[in-house]
């Protein structure tokens, strides 16, 4: 994907969904999801060990996310081992029908899977993948 891309991605993007988000400052997820909810995202914690995160309520599963909520995500991003991302993959393949548009699934820096990003491109869903959202939006977006 061109830097292009992805700055248009980030650019019209408002709601993202971090999966694996962790409520321990410091951690590389809560680092990342700190930086983005200052610059104005609204973000969706995912996490079924902690109950709210930066003052979010966190849900359990993507499949956990209220309809009406799930209907405005613009980007699910990926804060899991690669050998897990198929799962979440195929959490989010479920929901497409409960997505009002396509969806971005990114997987964050050191995340690499082929299979999920297969699955998901065949699925119709734009994937970013091995590339740390923080950094391109510094990158790309800052004024």
């Amino acid at each position: 994907m061109s830097q292009e891309e992805i700055k248009e991605i980030l650019s019209k993007s408002r709601v993202i969904a971090i999966v694996g988000l962790s409520d321990t400052v410091g951690k590389p997820s809560h680092r990342v999801a700190a930086y983005l909810k200052k610059h104005g995202y609204h973000i969706i914690p995912i996490n079924p060990f902690v109950d709210k995160v930066l003052g979010e309520k966190s849900y359990k599963s993507l499949l956990d996310i209220p309809p009406d909520i799930q209907k405005t995500i613009d980007i699910i991003d990926i804060f899991r081992k690669s050998d897990d991302v198929l799962h979440v993959v195929e959490q989010i393949i479920k929901l497409k029908n409960q997505l009002v548009r396509s969806c971005v699934i990114w997987m964050q820096l050191g995340i690499i899977n082929m299979d999920a990003a297969k699955a998901a491109q065949q699925a119709g869903f734009e994937v970013v993948m091995d590339r740390c959202i923080m950094e391109e939006h510094m990158h790309l977006c800052r004024v």
